[in-house]
């Protein structure tokens, strides 16, 4: 188990969830990318199929936390786009 390893999915981890929040609140997709989010679900997958073939570790659950939370955003990407192709009001959530 590597403590950068570690390091790295902790700080890609802690920016997630504002994406989330941004997202969520917002209702919009400026400045988001769903091709970038299904490059970096991709990695993601990768690293997970890495520790269960070649060397299992702990480490496995934050690629799975992760991983979780970008498809959570792509959903989110989903539903933005449908909401502004639908016309629905614009609302911000302070």
């Amino acid at each position: 188990m590597s403590p950068f390893e570690i390091i790295m999915l902790l700080c890609f981890g802690a920016a997630w969830p504002f994406s989330i929040i941004k997202s969520y609140k917002s209702r919009k997709n400026s400045g988001k990318s769903v091709a970038f989010l299904y490059v970096i679900i991709i990695g993601y997958i990768a690293g997970i199929l890495h520790k269960l073939i070649y060397n299992y570790d702990p480490v496995i659950f934050l690629y799975v936390l992760n991983s979780i939370m970008v498809t959570f955003d792509i959903l989110l990407y989903y539903r933005n786009d449908r909401l502004t192709k639908s016309g629905a009001p614009d609302v911000t959530i302070s």
